[in-house]
């Protein structure tokens, strides 16, 4: 059995690792990461700095900041990470793909397999639909803190990098006073209640629209996402993973 650090242990998808865990024969969490909580089964520390407990791979769902602790941790220690976490810009995005030379690295801005099918499919329909008005509409709970979603600039990228890389995202419409150009991908967030996620992908031509839908109804396919992302990880060379290895 292969010992599990969570990082954001405390956290809606935290907990929700933390209890697909219980019911699985090759992993046990081991201890977990947040910077408030606890746990009456193992620790929980407020940062990784202070983690006493050996392991063999991280499950990380927490904010930017934390999984970047997370990652630097995980290269002290030379064992493989789980990347689930959002938001992470350009620059951070290097710091990631830097440090998967020295460790394993899995990252992945969504863990659903479904959505992941969603991603091959978008990049075989967006050459077919390459005239169209492309916009995406993600809609998540009121807690939701990055905006547009990690999963929707997934989507995105999967249209882009087949119509070869020439499209331009515009997130914001309302300081813009101007028509819409043609090299667009357009993006809307909605944030309430608590809606897991749902994303939108819609195809604008001049006689007809063609729309194809994601809709998670439990946080439980990201949480057993990445825990078959981990099983996957042991073991693994340095390098950095994605779903489309573990598809």
């Amino acid at each position: 059995m292969y010992n599990v650090i969570v990082s954001g242990a405390c956290g809606r998808m935290g907990k929700e690792v933390i209890s697909k865990l219980s019911e699985n024969a090759n992993l046990k969490v081991v201890c977990g990461v947040d910077k408030q909580g606890t746990n009456p089964d193992f620790p929980i520390y407020p940062n990784a700095s202070s983690i006493k407990d050996d392991a063999d791979i991280i499950i990380d769902f927490s904010q930017v900041h934390l999984s970047l602790d997370m990652l630097e941790y995980a290269k002290e220690k030379n064992i493989p990470i789980v990347i689930a976490t959002t938001g992470f810009n350009m620059e951070q995005e290097k710091i990631i793909e830097k440090y998967s030379k020295t460790i394993p690295v899995f990252k992945s801005a969504n863990m659903s397999f479904d959505i992941n099918l969603m991603c091959k499919i978008l990049s075989k329909l967006a050459p077919l639909l390459s005239n169209s008005d492309i916009e995406i509409t993600e809609t998540h709970h009121r807690n939701k803190i990055d905006a547009p979603s990690g999963t929707a600039l997934l989507l995105a990228n999967s249209i882009n990098n087949a119509l070869g890389g020439k499209m331009k995202y515009v997130y914001n419409r309302h300081d813009l006073s101007q028509k819409r150009e043609n090299d667009e991908i357009g993006f809307s967030s909605i944030r309430g209640g608590n809606i897991v996620g749902e994303h939108t992908v819609q195809f604008f031509g001049p006689y007809e629209t063609f729309e194809i839908k994601h809709t998670s109804y439990s946080r439980s396919v990201f949480a057993e996402g990445a825990i078959k992302a981990a099983e996957f990880m042991i073991g693994k060379p340095a390098g950095l993973y994605s779903m489309n290895d573990l598809v």
